[in-house]
């Protein structure tokens, strides 16, 4: 039997962490274990803790009691298999647990990706999208080249080309200006960069982020204005905008919408890098601050433009941005349960900087 290594957060309390070693169960027809090399982690993981029990991303990788197991993007092995269709040795990117090893079911197979089909996963949120699994050597060689970049970059900066398809789509709302919440995020960059470099996109791109950051997001070249938390009264209040917040904090959000009053035409919800600071945020003038939900702008497009047209447009785009990023960026890579359950508390804590990528993996050797 299989040896696994995990990290357990408590739902109620994320820094209460716990690592948890144990033997697989042996697998049914069907079934495959991979083992899970390599994976990113970022404020975006802190965000599916925070939103686990509102969107569901608890229940990809179920854990008895009051645990959770923090979804992550990454990269897999089959290490053992009853599906005749997918062989031991194939190479997969996808959405995992913060673990060495996991049990899959795939269905819907295709020559390049399959579909987690497991019975508790039928009726959650973005199946198409977090239950989808690529079969990274049947892709072109030049995707595979980018396998770093896509556990670390890619989930962000897909979400961020998909915010900036749903703002050119409305045209953004009528807006003059976008105000992006810690803009030094990567999602918060990549929707900036691409906001910015288009030309057909007159509003002004406006970060928010901290004094730390400053540096990193004017190298970046992507926001027209910087503003540091706590100067907000510097953006024009007399001009339509639309804030796209990824810091998830409601005194922010307060402070904006109060700020610009009537002229706040869009409020939308993505992160929650200050994730101690939500709340309710009561009655607020302006638009009234909505969940984004990536996965239903996707859907749009696959209908408008055939399916697995907008993933192939945000994999372009990703790379695009993530080869003009890297030179500002650093990859810290942290192996083994303790060094991964640390670099969890420093995300928890803000102590990892935008210019910082972090790739973890549980795995004791590899596989």
């Amino acid at each position: 039997m299989t040896s696994y290594t995990e990290l357990w957060v408590e739902k109620s309390d994320f820094r209460k962490t716990r690592v948890v070693t144990d033997q697989l169960r042996a697998i049914e027809e069907g079934e495959i274990v991979v083992a899970i090399d390599k994976f990113g982690l970022t404020a975006n993981n802190v965000t599916y803790a925070v939103m686990g029990d509102a969107i569901g991303y608890w229940k990809f990788y179920p854990a008895p009691d009051n645990w959770g197991k923090v979804t992550v993007w990454g990269c897999a092995n089959v290490v053992e298999s009853r599906c005749e269709d997918v062989e031991i040795g194939e190479r997969l990117y996808g959405f995992f647990p913060m673990s060495s090893h996991a049990i899959l079911q795939p269905g819907k197979i295709r020559n390049d990706n399959f579909r987690d089909i497991a019975p508790h996963r039928t009726e959650l949120p973005g199946s198409a999208l977090y239950s989808n699994y690529r079969r990274t050597q049947r892709e072109p060689e030049l995707v595979q080249q980018f396998e770093n970049e896509r556990c670390l970059l890619f989930p962000l900066m897909a979400t961020g080309y998909v915010l900036y398809d749903y703002l050119v789509d409305n045209d953004c709302f009528g807006a003059k200006q976008i105000i992006i919440g810690s803009v030094s995020s990567k999602t918060g960059f990549s929707l900036a960069t691409l906001l910015h470099d288009d030309p057909s996109v007159s509003a002004k791109v406006i970060g928010l982020t901290s004094p730390g950051n400053t540096g990193f997001v004017e190298a970046l070249g992507c926001c027209d204005q910087i503003v540091i938390y706590g100067h907000e009264s510097s953006i024009d209040p007399g001009l339509p905008a639309a804030y796209i917040d990824m810091a998830g904090d409601a005194k922010l959000t307060q402070t904006l919408h109060n700020h610009l009053g009537d002229n706040m035409v869009e409020s939308a919800m993505v992160g929650a890098s200050h994730w101690e600071d939500g709340g309710p945020m009561g009655e607020l003038p302006g638009a009234k601050p909505n969940l984004f939900f990536a996965p239903a702008q996707i859907a749009k497009r696959d209908k408008e433009w055939g399916p697995g047209e907008m993933s192939m447009k945000a994999m372009q785009a990703t790379m695009k941005i993530a080869e003009k990023a890297k030179s500002h960026m650093q990859i810290e890579w942290v192996l083994g349960a303790e060094a991964v359950e640390h670099s969890w508390h420093n995300l928890l804590d803000n102590k990892v900087p935008g210019s910082t990528g972090i790739m973890a993996s549980l795995l004791s050797q590899p596989e």
